[in-house]
């Protein structure tokens, strides 16, 4: 019976890192949206003053 709980603990064990891990990917994907977004916006900005004469 010993036996079967390590099995079950390791198993526990596995899932939470897998949560873990499945959360801080979720993290970083908005992050890299985000930054995407503003890479866009500063791209447009500096295209738009590079268009205005001196």
């Amino acid at each position: 019976m010993a036996g079967m709980f390590w099995i079950f603990a390791a198993v526990g064990f596995a899932m939470a890192g897998l949560v873990v891990l499945g959360f801080l990917s979720v993290r970083v994907l908005v992050a890299a949206r985000g930054l995407t977004r503003e890479i866009d916006r500063s791209r447009q900005r500096l295209a738009s003053s590079s268009d205005r004469p001196r």
